[in-house]
């Protein structure tokens, strides 16, 4: 016999399912939220329902927000059980479910009129985003805003109702300059560098298409600040919704699975307030700089290093490819040989220590995160989690070897087969590109470093373009496995 997820249902919830520690009705709306995914859910919406558990901050509730059609999904799913999510925590030894009340309305996803409105209610203070890497509008070769994007100067035109969660930002922040209210503050809790700087050059470069004073005004009074955020949580399938039935005795539309480990820094930065979540383990600091690149090349850049060897292996989920002796060998050199070394100090951290603590999270065999997954936007995700550390190894005189078979291994993936023959269903924003790219490097390595917007000066080095085309070469004639072979043997 299960329990059905819902507010009315919360007082009779399965005897091992934890419920919210407060009452829901005492709670009111001071941030909203771009992108209800599963990582805002196992994140955000966890710090702030601990908060609210210890009996402080319940005027920091949480209002979904979301500009694209296909959001209104998972908006029907949180409704039909007002707003509950159900977070599971893995690893071996240990699963334990609760439900999180944080989130108490979720405005429908494309109704402008009605999500501008609740920006410029003085009781928000905060707009908050997990709008994935490829959402801020980014040229990845220079890493700068682009104002030049077709949505971004739509949403520059006079008297246009706008369509990118910048322009509406963009639009509840005027209505409170015309209102006299204070600004909110924009927070990114998203895996990109520098987030809060990359959100200001969006916000701030829309507004400059628009008006000079109105990107003056944003510049002086709004705060985005730059946070790193850290938590493994995969995507949400029917196996998830049956363990949960299963071996809990509850029935959630959209549970989200993660792992127990969880990490916010953030710099204290704020227009309007902010709650007081270091109570409930976020820590606050100056500059958020140096976890975030430590996190952003040892975590970010290791889930690269895995994917793409994992997958011309034809290997499912991620611990498998920890179990793979050659994968976990990979890992582990191109870390200390490339990777870490271009790390710099991070206070009161040790970096193999960190690293040894994302080999054990990688291994988590209760997560069920896939490859598929971690394979995900390579267009996207490697100008930020990979190209920076060749250009810093290259600026440095430093051997890229690692890095360039990583890169080919990515190529070589996007060609779209496994070593087995397999086809690799499309798997990137650009996958058409990207594949026909691929085919063109078979012959002619230098044709996928000559993707500008990715590589830029990168691509144009010559002991970049001699490694990788090596690297490449050598996978085509023998495959991942045996590529992995000599490269661990130091016979690439």
């Amino acid at each position: 016999m299960t329990v059905k997820l819902s507010s009315s249902n919360l007082a009779r919830l399965p005897a091992k399912v934890a419920g919210p520690k407060y009452d829901r009705s005492t709670l009111k709306a001071g941030i909203v939220h771009f992108g209800v995914g599963n990582f805002h859910r196992s994140h955000q919406a966890v710090y702030l329902d601990d908060l609210f558990g210890t009996g402080e901050g319940h005027d920091w509730a949480l209002i979904g927000a979301g500009v694209f059609e296909g959001e209104k999904v998972g908006r029907a799913k949180l409704e039909e059980q007002d707003w509950l999510t159900t977070v599971v925590e893995q690893d071996q030894g240990h699963m334990s479910a609760r439900v999180t009340g944080a989130m108490i309305d979720f405005l429908t996803p494309g109704d402008t009129a009605a999500i501008i409105d609740q920006l410029a209610d003085p009781a928000i203070k905060i707009v908050s985003l997990t709008i994935t890497e490829g959402g801020y509008f980014i040229d990845p070769a220079s890493g700068k805003f682009n104002p030049a994007h077709p949505d971004i100067v739509a949403d520059a035109q006079a008297g246009a109702a706008p369509k990118t969660v910048f322009g509406i930002i963009l639009a509840g922040l005027l209505r409170r300059r015309a209102d006299g209210i204070v600004p909110f503050t924009v927070m990114s809790c998203d895996n990109i560098p520098h987030n809060g700087h990359v959100t200001s050059d969006g916000v701030i470069g829309l507004a400059r298409l628009i008006d000079e004073d109105l990107a003056k005004w944003v510049e002086d009074k709004v705060a985005f600040p730059n946070g790193m955020v850290d938590r493994i949580t995969p995507a949400t399938t029917d196996r998830e919704r049956k363990i949960l039935a299963d071996d809990f005795g509850l029935e959630d539309n959209w549970p989200v699975f993660c792992e127990p480990f969880k990490q916010w820094v953030l710099e204290d930065h704020f227009t309007a307030g902010r709650p007081a979540l270091e109570k409930v383990g976020v820590q606050f600091v100056k500059d958020v700089s140096p976890y975030e690149l430590m996190k952003i090349r040892i975590l970010n850049g290791g889930h690269a290093t895995i994917a793409y060897p994992a997958g011309l292996m034809d290997i499912h989920f991620v611990h498998e490819a920890m179990q793979e002796p050659l994968v976990r060998a990979f890992l582990a050199k191109l870390e200390h040989d490339e990777i870490i070394p271009t790390v710099p100090p991070v206070p009161d951290t040790d970096l193999e220590d960190y690293y040894q603590l994302i080999e054990r999270r990688f291994s988590n065999p209760k997560i069920g995160d896939t490859i598929r997954r971690l394979c995900l936007d390579g267009s996207n995700r490697q100008p930020k989690f990979i190209i920076p550390t060749i250009a810093d190894r290259l600026k440095a005189g430093k051997g890229v070897a690692g890095l360039a078979l990583e890169s080919a291994l990515w190529c070589r993936y996007c060609f779209g087969t496994t070593d087995s023959g397999a086809v690799i269903e499309p798997n990137d924003p650009s996958w058409d590109r990207v594949q026909a790219t691929a085919k063109a490097a078979k012959g002619d390595p230098k044709a996928w470093l000559a993707m500008e917007d990715i590589y830029g000066d990168v691509g144009r080095s010559p002991v970049f373009a001699e490694a990788f085309a090596h690297a490449l070469k050598v996978l085509w004639a023998n495959g991942a496995r045996e590529t992995l072979t000599r490269y661990l043997a130091g016979k690439l």
